[in-house]
This record gives C-alpha cells, structure tokens and sequence, in this order.
C-alpha cells in the first residue's frame, strides 16, 4: 500500500531517508524515473542514502505502476517518489491508489517561478497540476512531515 507519494527531484536524501521513511513507517521506497531505471550509477548512488532497514525498487515509470498495482505490493508499506509534476500525473493516472501527492522539492530550473522556497513551477506543471486537482487529487506542499500542510492550491 502507498503511503505517500512525494514529487522530489533529488529523489531519496536525507529527508526523504531520515525524516519521511520513518514518520510513515515505509519499509519500502519506490523511485519511478524512467532515466534512473536505465542509470546502474544512479541507482548505485540512490542505494546508498536510503535507510538500511528500508528496500528500494527503481522502475520506469510503467514498471512501477505494474508492481504497485500487483496485489503482493499491499503488503507493503511503499513511499512513491518521483522526480517532476509530469511523472506524478502518469503515477496518478496509473495507480487508482493515489490520492494525495506531496510536493516536497522542485528546484528552480529555466522557465521555472518558485511558489513557495522548496518548490519552482512552469506553466506546464501549473496546468497539470490543475488537471491533477480537477480529477480530485490532493496536492499538498511540505518539505518534512512536521512542517504545517498547505494546498498547492493556495500558491498557483
């Protein structure tokens, strides 16, 4: 069972690790990036800052919506992360589970604005951001589980 699912374009680091993993009691990280899933460094580099009681599986996208929506991942205490808005949309519109999605890093790039200090946004993210809550989702911005929730709404 998913649960969180967290847009951080650093992926697994020490928030995620340290601050999330256990705040959510996840025994399972799973990192859908498509370029990551053909990357042996990356994924290397990626083993290396998660907790050493928590698996990490790195899949494509597609394959990771297939081993979350198998019934053996409701075992599972998975924590979902992706690194862009886009990839969180096609998890979403994968994966009937996902709910909510946190927000919790997007670092400014070209053509980015930054709407809050951890998040930047293009136009193009702000229009599937709201496709994502027109289909009902949550769209929540924290950066660790303590910080106060808010609504991405609430910053486009």
């Amino acid at each position: 069972m998913i649960k969180l699912t967290r847009i951080d374009d650093r992926l697994v680091h020490g928030q995620v690790a340290f601050t999330w993993t256990p705040a959510i009691s996840a025994d399972c990280l799973v990192v859908a990036n498509d370029k990551v899933a053909q990357d042996e460094f990356m994924k290397m580099t990626l083993g290396l800052a998660k907790p050493a009681s928590t698996r990490l599986i790195i899949k494509s996208l597609a394959d990771a919506a297939t081993f979350i929506n198998d019934a053996r991942a409701q075992q599972m205490k998975i924590l979902l992360i992706v690194n862009s808005v886009k990839d969180a949309s096609v998890m979403a519109n994968t994966i009937a589970e996902i709910k909510s999605i946190n927000f919790g890093g997007i670092r400014t790039k070209e053509d980015s604005k930054p709407i809050s200090k951890a998040i930047a946004l293009t136009d193009e993210d702000i229009t599937i951001i709201k496709e994502m809550l027109a289909n009902g989702l949550e769209l929540e911005v924290r950066q660790v589980p303590t910080d106060k929730k808010v609504l991405i709404e609430t910053l486009i």
